[in-house]
């Protein structure tokens, strides 16, 4: 029997996690709003469309998913509409999180949200802050607006304590920040989860203000197009 290729056993292995993570949302008895389990969203971070420390050396991740959500009937942005259409989404996005501690950045084709950890998360936590609900509510309903928009939620740490112990605590918050969005009834599809805790640090970690700004969670917003996004001049 002829082996398979690489490329197309990683592509089952997504196939499979993207039917199992569908299979695994359930009703909210309260809200009868259409959520992703914990179990379900587990699954799409451990079979590779988490794509962890691995793809995050490159945009090999993010291209397959793009072609993998383009092939599922999303269609791709091109030409000059990319650039509008996230000019049009930063737009929305500075308007809807003003003064609520996340920044919003662009670099250019993709728009850059950074959570500090002291406003998403309590020490040593990976369960959200309940006062930072409505600013992620706030994310989804752009979210929900802008679909043909791939959604890359890194989480990171300072290096104080253990590096293994940092990686998987920086895991567990992004995680929980992409199982916030998904149970606003974003396609979870869309997601991409990544794990760095200290080594991707933006600040000095011998500073008390540094390792502050160390502890955070990103969402990267890129369009999904055909080809790699065009650099912003």
């Amino acid at each position: 029997m002829q082996n398979l290729s690489f490329k197309k056993l990683a592509a089952s292995l997504t196939s499979a996690a993207i039917l199992l993570a569908l299979s695994g949302c359930v009703t909210d008895p309260y809200t009868g709003e259409r959520k992703i389990s914990k179990g379900a969203l587990g699954a799409l971070f451990g079979a590779g469309i988490g794509a962890g420390i691995g793809a995050a050396t490159g945009d090999n991740g993010r291209e397959r998913k793009k072609r993998a959500l383009i092939g599922a009937g999303i269609g791709a942005l091109g030409g000059g509409s990319v650039g509008i259409y996230m000019d049009s989404q930063e737009a929305t996005l500075r308007e809807r999180l003003q003064n609520s501690g996340v920044s919003v950045t662009r670099e250019g084709d993709e728009i850059m949200l950074n959570m500090p950890g002291n406003v998403t998360f309590g020490t040593d936590s990976d369960s959200l802050n309940p006062s930072f609900d409505e600013v992620l509510s706030s994310v989804a309903l752009v979210l929900a607006e802008y679909k043909q928009t791939l959604v890359e939620v890194a989480g990171h740490t300072d290096s104080t304590g253990e590096d293994e112990y940092n990686l998987q605590l920086s895991g567990r918050r992004a995680e929980t920040v992409a199982e916030f969005l998904v149970g606003q009834a974003i396609e979870a599809d869309r997601f991409i989860v990544l794990k760095f805790g200290e080594r991707q640090p933006i600040a000095d970690n011998a500073t008390p203000e540094g390792r502050l700004q160390n502890r955070r969670v990103e969402i990267t917003l890129v369009p999904i197009t055909a080809q790699t996004p065009r650099a912003r001049t």
